[in-house]
């Protein structure tokens, strides 16, 4: 079978608004997606950076130090502890912003399939983050332990506020998976940030977590895994010798979960067109659909193309997608990264 199969978009694409986000996929993309986020705009638009301000409004939650750490779009990047004498399991959280962000979304999503430009039968995508990675990114010590259920609980809130709202069969939810991946791989100059905070086997810990989620979405609704690792400043906390521990990571959650994934999305460095790199991918459990981030904006179609002949020999098929997210790219560069995906994903 001819290669690539589709296109995903991983979630973030920088645009200004979820309309213009929709509205450009599929007018360049059209027939090669299966489903389209709404590009993670507004106070997303860094990925889980806005959560310390949204958390830090609980009682018996503390930021880290006394004055704000400046980051973009006015977020205060100070971590968080739990505040002396707080038992955590009694923390309320607030609203996440997820849920409400996905339901505004939506009402546009289904406002332009109405109108017919988006065509029927395309879902929409909703990508989280994992818990473990706000856990891991703003907490530390004993509070990571005595936190986490707390997040977690308060995350699966949030879906199940989604799954109210959005039509089973019209929705899609992604779960973005990064922290995980450097826990994995030991990324060496994070500090604690990339350590794992459980007793027992570190791989376990980190299957049994993702595996939850995964099973946390209902078998109406498509679920999908991105596997990542990271793009700060479009750089990886760590690079990656091949796709071994993507495939080891991603065949143990396929196998301790009770449904199966939707979808599975594995990034490739640009500077990877090698077989060397794709070879593990032979050993990958089936998945109904899998993407690899091979496209990127520095080299276009023609460096796609390199990485997709390379891979084809040990993945019998897959689509189309970038590493990570686009929303940070440069600006004036999103038109034409959409037109890359389109490119190659018509050209085989």
């Amino acid at each position: 079978m001819t290669q690539p199969q589709g296109a995903l978009l991983v979630g973030s694409v920088n645009f200004d608004d979820a309309e213009t986000t929709m509205r450009t996929a599929s007018a360049l993309l059209g027939g090669h997606l299966r489903r389209i986020p709404d590009g993670e705009v507004g106070k997303r638009f860094h990925w889980i950076m806005f959560q310390p301000d949204v958390l830090g409004q609980a009682d018996g939650l503390e930021r880290v130090g006394a004055d704000p750490i400046p980051f973009p779009a006015g977020i205060d990047a100070r971590g968080l502890r739990i505040a002396e004498g707080t038992d955590a399991a009694g923390i309320r959280l607030p609203a996440l912003g997820y849920a409400s962000a996905a339901i505004e979304s939506y009402a546009v999503f289904r406002r332009l399939r109405e109108e017919g430009a988006i065509a029927a039968g395309i879902r929409f995508e909703v990508a989280l983050p994992t818990p473990l990675a706000i856990i891991s990114s703003f907490f530390g010590g004993d509070d990571r332990a005595a936190f986490e259920p707390v997040y977690t609980a308060a995350m699966l809130r949030e879906l199940d506020e989604i799954l109210a709202a959005i039509p089973h069969e019209e929705l899609s939810v992604q779960w973005d998976v990064a922290s995980e991946m450097g826990i994995i791989e030991g990324a060496s100059g994070y500090g604690a940030l990339m350590d794992a905070w459980w007793d027992g086997d570190v791989f376990d810990g980190l299957v049994s977590r993702l595996a939850t989620l995964v099973d946390a979405v209902p078998a109406a609704v498509e679920v999908g895994v991105h596997l990542c690792y990271g793009d700060a400043g479009e750089r990886h906390f760590v690079e990656p010798t091949d796709a071994a521990n993507l495939v080891r990571y991603a065949n143990a959650v396929v196998e301790a979960s009770a449904r199966s994934l939707s979808w599975l999305h594995l990034p490739v460095p640009i500077e990877r067109d090698d077989e060397a790199y794709f070879a593990p991918l032979a050993d990958l459990v089936p998945v109904a659909e899998l993407y690899l981030g091979l496209v990127h904006r520095e080299d276009g179609a023609e460096g796609a193309a390199r990485r997709i002949a390379a891979a084809t020999p040990f993945a019998p098929e897959f689509g189309v997608a970038t590493e990570c997210g686009i929303g940070r790219a440069p600006a004036g560069s999103t038109e034409g990264i959409l037109q890359t995906h389109a490119e190659v994903a018509a050209a085989w």
